[in-house]
């Protein structure tokens, strides 16, 4: 019975040895790398990567290199744009020209506060008080000038002295041109104002296109002003 066990463990340690020394061939897959390269499919189209190539980041796919084109911006819109300020008249002139555009409850209109020249004055300006406007008024009488007026009331001109008011410019410049032949060199001529009542026009919502319109129409009124509103 021993002998046996002896032959038996002998035997098993012959075949461990043979095993381990390759007599018996490879019972598991070769790891090897020129093994492992030889068992993969089509071998020879592999390519080694460098370590660079290997650490570079990947490179997008072909879909998001194809982006989309950017969408269009949107059409240019103006808020709010407004024309003025008319006078009576130029406004009735400016609304019958704009009528052409169609633009419905997108317009209105507004009055707006304003002043008008009434007339034209030739003065002389304030002498700073009562004593210094009668003064200037005998400097007046010796060069024969009497039709004049000290203003005494409450405002800018107070202790001036009026030549004339006239309805025109034409005929202030006229009044002027001979007080000075008579000597009177410190005359001028100063528009007068008179409150009125202005108006405005406000256009809504327009795209390009219909403001260069409204542009051009305003170019018709050099001394209107088209302007941004809210």
């Amino acid at each position: 019975m021993l002998k046996f066990v002896f032959w038996l463990l002998a035997g098993v340690n012959l075949l461990v040895l043979a095993i381990g020394q390759g007599y018996l061939g490879s019972f598991r897959t070769e790891t090897r790398e020129p093994a492992r390269l030889k068992n993969q499919l089509q071998a020879n189209k592999l390519t080694l990567l460098t370590q660079v190539q290997a650490t570079a980041p990947a490179a997008p796919p072909a879909s998001e290199e194809a982006a989309t084109p950017a969408a269009a911006a949107p059409p240019t819109s103006y808020a709010c744009t407004e024309v003025g300020n008319f006078l009576l008249a130029d406004g009735r002139r400016f609304e019958a020209q704009v009528a052409a555009l169609d633009l419905g409850d997108r317009q209105s209109r507004r009055n707006v506060a304003g002043q008008d020249i009434s007339s034209y004055m030739v003065y002389i300006p304030p002498q700073g008080s009562k004593e210094g406007a009668d003064r200037k008024a005998g400097e007046l009488k010796q060069l024969g000038v009497t039709n004049y007026f000290i203003m005494n009331e409450s405002s800018p001109l107070r202790w001036g002295i009026s030549l004339g008011v006239f309805k025109s410019e034409t005929s202030a410049q006229s009044q002027l041109a001979s007080l000075n032949k008579q000597g009177v060199h410190s005359a001028r001529v100063a528009p007068r104002y008179s409150a009125s009542k202005q108006l405005a026009y406000q256009f809504r919502d327009l795209d390009a296109a219909t403001r260069a319109r409204l542009e051009k129409i305003k170019s018709q009124f050099p001394d209107q002003e088209l302007r941004s509103c809210k």
